[in-house]
């Protein structure tokens, strides 16, 4: 919940720009930009094969008097072609749980947006060694209801919550443990070709100099 709609916009524009200039990759950039700011970011990642938008939240309902929700559909309309859903701070502040983040990944889909499902584990359930399980209870109970097909559609971002505005930092080997047992837990459920074709990121406290590394 930050910028504003002048400040919003320069900033999406300068990564644009910066990214057409200077990065040679293949690596898609996505924009998750607060509600009001939607339609405006579309009109500048429109016709960009490399640059897409994300809304941060969506309701689990078509429609209906859920006043200051939003729907799947109105995301369509303003260009959204992915939503995150179940990020650590909707999970830790607003009490989602697993079976509600499940709702709005069917939402998501049927609508044609292709759900950034978001797990991690709080300082607690790390310091518990219960990472592991934890991350694998949110996938199991949030996401593993759907067929090979529908989760094949999802991107998973490993998002620690102990990560996340406490100045702290997983490491990279922290991270790849994480994202290597949820890409088994892939394996184990979907097969090989989903596990392999399925995106995991990584978001906590990435800083410009430590970004190379965690990389």
């Amino acid at each position: 919940m930050n910028l504003d709609t002048t400040t919003a916009q320069s900033l999406v524009s300068e990564v644009i720009t910066m990214v057409k200039d200077e990065y040679q990759g293949d690596a898609q950039v996505i924009f998750g930009p607060s509600f009001p700011f939607l339609s405006q970011i579309h009109h500048l990642v429109k016709g960009e094969e490399r640059f897409h938008l994300s809304a941060q939240n969506v309701y689990q309902e078509e429609k209906g008097a859920y006043t200051g929700e939003i729907a799947a559909s109105m995301l369509t309309s303003v260009g959204c072609t992915l939503v995150s859903i179940g990020h650590s701070e909707r999970r830790q502040i607003f009490g989602e749980t697993d079976a509600l983040l499940a709702q709005k990944i069917d939402i998501a889909l049927a609508h044609g947006l292709a759900p950034i499902y978001c797990i991690g584990e709080t300082l607690a359930q790390r310091e518990a060694s219960e990472t592991l399980s934890v991350c694998t209870a949110q996938l199991l109970d949030g996401a593993f209801h759907l067929d090979a097909e529908q989760f094949g559609r999802l991107v998973i971002a490993y998002e620690p919550v102990w990560a996340i505005g406490t100045g702290k930092t997983a490491t990279p080997a922290q991270a790849q443990e994480v994202h290597a047992s949820i890409r088994k837990n892939f394996t184990e459920k979907y097969g090989e070709a989903v596990a392999q074709n399925t995106s995991i990121l990584y978001g906590g406290r990435v800083k410009p100099y430590y970004a190379q590394e965690v990389f």
